[in-house]
């Protein structure tokens, strides 16, 4: 970590910072699916650690997972893209079961890309007294950016965890990483977050 970035991370106070996971559930964070930069099993490792982290020290946690009741809930706009033949096996929504052991996690679920709309999300940071959230989880470009969109027009500070982080493409996870996150927030990695909890 550079004397700049201690200089502007200074400290995450827990009583006031929320580490918000996106989507590491069974049916988008499963082994082998093909991503970039980083794999699945290790944006699971470092969110595992942040996990713990939080955990240890009393921040809140919150796990995001996307669902749906019977597919009329979801978005389906017409686009240019081909529509994705979305099938649900049994249990694509349950959180990995690395996350899942965290009982005082809050569990947030979505219908839409980014996890405040609709949702509880904001309503449960507020009440706490949170200003800064900590996002990390997969996908950077899709999941992660419409939530930290959502979280800077809130007023959120936020920090974001590349390493605990990925996409399908390198290409959707640099163009967010380097052009859209330093607009809303700081980019960290895992240890610098950890060590700045207090």
């Amino acid at each position: 970590m550079t004397d700049v970035k201690t200089a502007e991370t200074e400290v995450l106070d827990a009583e006031k910072t929320a580490l918000v996971v996106i989507d590491l559930q069974n049916g988008i964070a499963a082994p082998g699916r093909q991503c970039a930069p980083n794999s699945v099993e290790q944006v699971i490792g470092q969110a595992s650690k942040l996990v713990e982290a939080f955990t240890e020290k009393g921040a809140f946690v919150v796990l995001v997972r996307v669902s749906t009741l019977d597919g009329k809930d979801m978005l389906m706009p017409k686009t240019d893209a081909k529509p994705n033949a979305m099938q649900w096996p049994e249990g694509w929504d349950n959180l990995i079961p690395e996350l899942s052991d965290f009982k005082n996690a809050h569990v947030v679920t979505k219908r839409q890309w980014g996890a405040f709309f609709g949702t509880d999300l904001d309503l449960q940071l507020r009440r706490r007294g949170i200003d800064t959230v900590v996002l990390c989880g997969i996908s950077t470009s899709i999941g992660v950016d419409t939530t930290a969109r959502e979280a800077f027009q809130h007023g959120y500070n936020q920090v974001f965890v590349e390493e605990a982080m990925t996409a399908t493409a390198q290409e959707e996870h640099d163009y967010v990483v380097k052009t859209i996150f330093p607009r809303m927030g700081k980019i960290r990695t895992t240890e610098e977050v950890v060590l700045a909890m207090k």
